[in-house]
């Protein structure tokens, strides 16, 4: 299956979640925490379609392949699941943690990405925020 359709279909929210510290941090590429690309601007959050989605492994792969980024530092958090659709398609959402010790910077900066905590994404369109409201209360309620 080719890479573009793979991800023209999905999107990927990368963070890195600090257990000791509590912090957590998501991963902002230029305007959006949905990679590697944002979400089409009428997107709005719907139940999941029938019939299946692509497998997550293969979506996190190609993304990270995309964008470059190291697939040993990185696991999906299949207890996340989020659907949105747009126009005639639907894009699911998933969620993968970097498994680092400390947020790696190095990671996303020559992506001009940058770890941020939700309290600083308010500018986000309003979905992106409602899918990282989804996610802190996945992470911190564990």
């Amino acid at each position: 299956m080719p890479t573009n359709d793979l991800l023209e279909r999905n999107r990927l929210i990368l963070c890195h979640f600090d257990s000791y510290s509590t912090d957590l941090r998501f991963v902002r590429i230029n305007s959006t925490v949905l990679l590697p690309a944002p979400l089409p601007e009428n997107a709005q959050m719907c139940a999941a379609p029938t019939g299946t989605g692509d497998l997550p492994a293969e979506v996190l792969q190609a993304a990270l392949e995309k964008l470059g980024m190291d697939s040993s530092q990185v696991v999906l958090d299949d207890a996340f699941q989020a659907w949105l659709s747009a126009d005639t398609t639907s894009v699911q959402v998933h969620l993968a943690r970097f498994t680092t010790f400390e947020a790696p910077h190095d990671a996303v900066a020559h992506h001009g990405g940058v770890f941020k905590p939700i309290s600083e994404l308010r500018g986000l369109p309003m979905a992106e925020l409602i899918l990282l409201r989804q996610v802190f209360t996945l992470i911190m309620g564990a």
